[in-house]
């Protein structure tokens, strides 16, 4: 009997074996799926850092509209309320 007692411990042993060097092994591949996302993850961000730079600088101009506009309506109410003036001839 001991000598199947051997080969009991000895098959449990193989199969521990086994199923670590498994799992190790699929733990390898995630590194690949792992650096494949961040490398997606860090194109994204430069994507969305450009832009967000794109949207200040539409923001800036729009705001600038907006003065320049704010600027001229006293004069466009100016010309609006100022009586009509006859044609000459």
């Amino acid at each position: 009997m001991p000598l199947n007692n051997r080969h009991l411990a000895n098959a449990r042993l193989l199969g521990v074996a086994l199923v670590a060097a498994v799992g190790l092994s699929a733990c390898a591949t995630y590194d690949d799926d792992f650096a494949r996302v961040n490398s997606r993850l860090d194109q994204l961000d430069t994507q969305v850092q450009g832009a967000a730079q794109s949207a200040e600088s539409a923001n800036q101009a729009a705001q600038q509209a907006n003065r320049r506009l704010d600027s001229l309506e006293g004069r466009v109410q100016q010309l609006e309320t100022a009586p009509r003036r006859t044609p000459r001839g």
